[in-house]
């Protein structure tokens, strides 16, 4: 590969492309990374683990006024949200340093620039060097969509939330899905008044519906306000730096803050994919084949700019299956059925496997097992809120097809349960498992 400057170019160091970069450099190739934002990707600087941050932030607030109930008298409290959010990020700045140093260890060459393809094995940087390599990785992720309407630079997406300078009176958020969903606990708990806005007449769509319409009830008694079947007309801009969000065939809604949360699209714009000739499908994200290749056989692509499944530890997945193909001898494939999901609103939400409808559609008459409880914390505090459990069993040979729970603790409780569905394990199975007792999770195996 001496007639390359790098065997490896990876464009991109979020989840995926540090994961690939990673491994293909201690496989004893040539790596390089260019970013052009901060190492660590969506998942760590504006993702995932900011946001996780904040959901244990808010949960402070129930627990709080739960603890009288268990004895504690705790005086008077405040909230003081720039001192969550600089504390939130001064963490995300200690991990964005240890993914530096991890490729540093690797000894992979960092550009902390913006990289285009401009051919099938060169790229260009920001600053106009030219650098060749045997093979480039795209891994640029996704990035939030913005509606075309006027008055639109006035709201912010999930990239600027985690920096506002003060916890908004009124918010409101459009989009129905995880990202909307999971802040609208945040805020809400936080002392908001929060409106979510989505365009059709439902939220969490693909979700198990029993489990999202329990989620929508939940968060209805709670205050949280939905607003259904609303398209965008405009946005102004108050004197006073309010906003009055305009939808068709509603009233107008004020707002301190508006949050976009309407969906996420593969981020190749000015990639210079037509240099190289690579395809995108209708969506804008790159095609690749079962190894992750494009159609242009030196050019790859991992993670949510494939718009395949967009979760953080399947581009990891992806990224470390590229580098041990293509670098590593050891080929094999990501294995895309049953992948465990969560949404961290509150209370939480994960599920693996089929839902109860998408079995309905594959066997016709699943067999389907409940457990909807009080758990016992929330007896205790007084709480009317209730969990729901649900196993999907297949009618004929007994084997759990998906499980899918509301509840406390719900995705830390579904990872272990997501083996099982993994393993296609019986309900005979769960039911021969005894109950640990007591806790939520036993619920799993004593559904009758």
């Amino acid at each position: 590969m001496a007639d390359y400057d790098f065997d490896l170019f990876v464009i991109g160091a979020g989840s995926g492309g540090v994961r690939a970069s990673r491994v293909a450099a201690a496989y004893g190739a040539k790596v390089a990374v260019a970013e052009e934002h901060r190492i660590g990707g969506t998942c760590v600087i504006r993702g995932c683990v900011p946001k996780k941050m904040l959901v244990y932030g808010s949960h402070f607030a129930e627990d709080l006024h739960d603890a009288a109930r268990y004895g504690w008298t705790l005086g008077e409290t405040s909230f003081d949200w720039k001192v969550l959010r600089d504390n939130v990020n001064a963490d995300v700045d200690r991990i964005e340093g240890l993914y530096t140093n991890t490729l540093d260890n690797n000894k992979v060459e960092i550009f902390k620039e913006r990289a285009t393809i401009t051919g099938a094995n060169e790229v260009t940087l920001a600053s106009g060097r030219k650098v060749t390599a045997k093979f480039i990785l795209i891994a640029t992720g996704a990035w939030p969509v913005v509606p075309k309407v006027p008055g639109a630079e006035f709201g912010i997406t999930s990239n600027e939330v985690f920096y506002i300078d003060d916890l908004p009176k009124r918010v409101v958020i459009a989009g129905a899905g995880y990202i909307a969903n999971e802040f609208a606990g945040i805020f809400h708990a936080l002392g908001s008044k929060v409106t979510v806005v989505n365009r059709s007449d439902q939220i969490l769509r693909g979700y198990d519906e029993q489990i999202r319409d329990r989620l929508f009830q939940i968060s209805t008694q709670k205050g949280i306000e939905f607003v259904f079947n609303a398209a965008f007309e405009k946005v102004e801009k108050q004197a006073d730096d309010s906003l009055s969000i305009h939808l068709e065939g509603h009233d107008p809604i004020g707002a301190d803050l508006l949050l976009y949360a309407i969906g996420r699209s593969p981020k190749i714009e000015g990639l210079g994919l037509d240099h190289a000739a690579v395809d995108i499908d209708e969506k804008g994200a790159i095609i690749v084949d079962e190894d992750n290749r494009t159609n242009v056989p030196s050019i790859y692509a991992v993670g949510d700019v494939t718009n395949r499944v967009q979760l953080t530890p399947v581009a990891i997945r992806e990224g470390q299956a590229f580098a041990d193909s293509v670098f590593g001898n050891k080929p094999h494939r990501v294995d895309y059925a049953n992948i465990p999901s969560a949404v961290f609103s509150n209370p939480p939400m994960a599920g693996v496997g089929l839902t109860e409808k998408q079995a309905r559609e594959q066997f016709g008459a699943p067999k389907i097992f409940t457990s909807d409880f009080r758990p016992m914390r929330n007896v205790l505090a007084g709480k009317a809120e209730r969990s729901l459990y649900k196993l999907v069993v297949h009618p004929d040979t007994d084997v759990v097809l998906g499980i899918h729970m509301i509840s406390p603790d719900a995705p830390e409780i579904l990872q272990a349960a997501a083996i099982a569905v993994k393993a296609g394990l019986t309900k005979a199975q769960f039911d021969d498992t005894v109950a640990l007792h007591p806790s939520m999770a036993e619920e799993l195996v004593l559904m009758k």
